[in-house]
């Protein structure tokens, strides 16, 4: 599966599951992890639950096994490894404490030059 038909299974998977505020972070070149990072919220700790097992189901269905799923007994935020996609379904709390968008959408540090200059 190419890693477009798997982003359009992803987004439809959690259309299908209600998941809110979903955000495609684009990735590719940040880190070597992940191609895109796709972040969601349930409206509760069953409802993240679901979401992230729906998600890693179709994936397995569709021949994408997920390489790892984590947080599926807590709830709050859970997370399935696709290799090309990382998928964070999290609690609306959880996923402003961490803000995952930021995180991701600010500039690279090219060197620390600019910190040995600012002292």
């Amino acid at each position: 599966m190419q890693l477009e038909e798997l982003k359009s299974l992803v987004l439809e998977t959690l259309a299908d599951m209600k998941a809110r505020d979903v955000s495609v972070l684009d990735v590719h070149g940040k880190t070597s992890v992940t191609d895109y990072m796709v972040v969601a919220s349930g409206t509760s700790d069953r409802h993240v639950k679901a979401i992230a097992e729906t998600v890693a189901y179709r994936a397995k269905e569709a021949g994408e096994a997920p390489l790892g799923c984590e947080g599926l007994n807590e709830g709050e935020w859970a997370l399935v490894d696709l290799n090309g996609i990382v998928v964070h379904v999290m609690l609306p709390k959880v996923r402003d404490f961490y803000n995952l968008e930021r995180l991701w959408s600010a500039p690279a540090v090219v060197g620390t030059a600019a910190l040995a200059h600012s002292r």
